[in-house]
């Protein structure tokens, strides 16, 4: 049975196509769509679409939803279309004619609208704790290695030296620029599109600055019709912010890959956490980091793929937009999961110290040698020159001192700094108040 059903049914074919994964997708907005609904009745009340009683029946009630929901406790009928009808269908079937009054002065559309933004919103905040939960450890691990040196590589070519100080704390800094990001993403989120029904508004007098403030919204997607035409503009934002971390933790992966090559040897883990071979009993894969590379790479994908699936769409609701939810939902699972899974491992990393002591790491130094012309007065064409020729020559010398004392050497790591934009950043969100709204809101 559909809420929008007339005299005929639509053939069986037409129905199985349409609806897709749809049903599976409602599964992560259910209880974000009883959130909205519990913020719409107010707002009906309140401008007299229902009574006090009506108001209060269907409060009740929707909180038994939710609850439900909550402890697992509820599903999708095999007969009902959508979590929208079944939420409407468990109120009329408890409470009658106060149960069909819920709809009053909305469409599915922002309906959908509110739901998603709901859920992205809930789905942004969880990520940002797990990022911080990593961030912490690379933090701490930059600090515990600040002093275990080796190879900086350019073209993959030896180049200068580097530390798992700097290396560590590389990956925490970009992860800032990815939160910054996705607080933007955030930004665009916690805009309230319920009232915009259809995308042309309601004759009836609604108040959505109520339902806004109801919801923890900062504010509302004020012009109807662009409300609608955020629906895909918000998702392909939030897959952008999510394919940045992808790709930070790709790169992390991809190195460490490469740095427990017996080629490289730089770093190790436990053997409970690399995989063996069928055949070669020495084997130690690092097949988690291959994994959150693939996962990554395709988290880089997504921007692209939500793109091509509303590019050239004119304005106001298509059901091609239907899609979008089940390429994104699965995706915060996905990258959760990676963080994880990479914090897991670097839990247990070992480095390996001492590893520019190796000669053949020598030229690593020629900077360094360089270097210390100048500060005698040689100009640096000059120095240049002459430590080019003693390395041509096989006469070149080098010192394994180094004194890197600028922001974000080896020497000046700047971690502190590193964690106070990540707390800036992290502060930036309105997670508290959103959380006191909603708290009001189930009371």
């Amino acid at each position: 049975m559909k809420l929008w059903q007339k005299d005929k049914a639509s053939l069986e074919e037409v129905e199985r196509f349409t609806v897709g994964m749809d049903r599976e997708m409602d599964l992560y907005l259910a209880p974000f769509d009883v959130l909205g609904s519990l913020a719409h009745i107010r707002m009906l009340e309140s401008v007299g679409l229902l009574s006090s009683e009506e108001l209060q029946e269907l409060s009740a009630g929707l909180k038994d939803i939710y609850r439900d929901i909550q402890t697992g406790d509820f599903r999708l009928e095999d007969d009902v279309e959508d979590i929208h009808s079944q939420v409407e269908f468990l109120l009329t079937r408890k409470l009658g004619d106060a149960g069909k009054k819920i709809h009053s002065g909305r469409s599915r559309n922002d309906q959908v609208l509110v739901d998603v933004k709901l859920f992205l919103r809930h789905a942004i905040e969880t990520l940002t704790q797990e990022v911080k939960i990593f961030f912490d450890l690379l933090m701490a691990k930059s600090e515990q290695f600040k002093d275990y040196r080796y190879p900086g590589y350019t073209h993959l070519q030896i180049a200068m030296p580097s530390s798992f100080g700097l290396w560590f704390g590389a990956y925490a800094e970009s992860l800032v620029d990815d939160m910054i990001v996705l607080q933007g993403a955030y930004r665009v989120v916690n805009k309230n599109p319920l009232g915009s029904a259809a995308g042309y508004g309601s004759s009836f007098p609604l108040n959505r600055k109520m339902t806004t403030e109801l919801l923890g919204f900062d504010e509302l997607n004020y012009n109807v019709v662009y409300a609608q035409m955020g629906r895909g503009k918000t998702e392909r934002i939030v897959s952008q912010a999510l394919s940045n971390i992808g790709a930070t933790l790709a790169k992390l992966a991809m190195d460490i890959t490469l740095y427990m090559n017996q080629n490289f040897g730089f770093v190790r883990f436990p053997d409970e956490l690399t995989t063996g071979s069928s055949i070669m009993p020495d084997k130690k894969n690092p097949d988690v980091f291959e994994l959150i590379r693939a996962h990554g790479n395709r988290l880089q994908s997504l921007p692209g793929e939500l793109s091509l699936i509303i590019t050239n769409l004119p304005s106001g609701y298509h059901r091609d937009l239907q899609l979008l939810k089940e390429h994104l939902f699965p995706a915060f699972g996905t990258l959760g999961d990676c963080l994880r899974m990479a914090g897991l491992m670097l839990e247990h990393i070992e480095v390996k110290k001492d590893i520019l002591e190796d000669k053949q790491y020598q030229y690593l130094f020629s900077v360094e040698e360089v270097n210390k012309l100048v500060l005698q007065g040689v100009p640096f064409r000059d120095a240049y020159k002459k430590v080019g020729l003693e390395i041509e020559r096989g006469q070149f010398t080098y010192a394994t001192d180094l004194h890197h004392t600028h922001e974000g050497s080896m020497g000046n790591l700047c971690n502190e700094a590193i964690t106070r934009m990540m707390t800036e950043t992290i502060d930036g969100f309105s997670f508290t108040r959103v959380h006191t709204a909603l708290d009001g809101l189930l009371a």
